[in-house]
């Protein structure tokens, strides 16, 4: 597996987790959470390319269950295209069905409220996404 860091985004109408991982791909973490409507999420996106400098890129691909693509498919593909624009290393889009599902109820277990952590949530449904992205790619190499 090539040495770098990785950071992933969980793309929603209201929110955008991030998450990055280590330079070894061994651990994900959440790393923030942006607003979809922020005049500045571009400058946002930048810095933390520029910060972090990833070599890959990942969006979670929200479909449903049975595989048809969803509305919001389209959407996590349009940002995928802004992300590829801006940045200097592939970006993918990875399924994320149960990231969401996963991440709020890893939340509730650990006994916080979801409504009270949305922004958490989203992090971490972005954590979800990355392990999911690192794993493929451990098995790939």
């Amino acid at each position: 597996m090539q040495r770098g860091r990785r950071i992933a985004f969980d793309y929603g109408d209201v929110r955008i987790g991030v998450a990055v991982c280590d330079p070894d791909g061994i651990l994900a973490t959440p790393l923030t959470t942006l607003k979809t409507s922020d005049s500045k999420l571009k400058f946002q996106l930048a810095q933390i390319f520029t910060e972090y400098e990833p070599i890959h890129i990942y969006v979670g691909k929200p479909s449903h269950m049975d595989g048809r693509e969803s509305e919001s498919a389209v959407k996590a593909a349009n940002f995928a295209k802004e992300l590829g624009e801006m940045a200097s290393c592939p970006v993918t889009l990875i399924d994320e069905r149960l990231s969401t599902v996963t991440a709020t109820r890893g939340m509730r277990d650990s006994g916080v409220n979801s409504k009270d952590a949305r922004a958490s949530i989203d992090q971490a449904a972005a954590v979800e996404i990355l392990n999911f992205a690192l794993e493929i790619e451990k098995n790939k190499g």
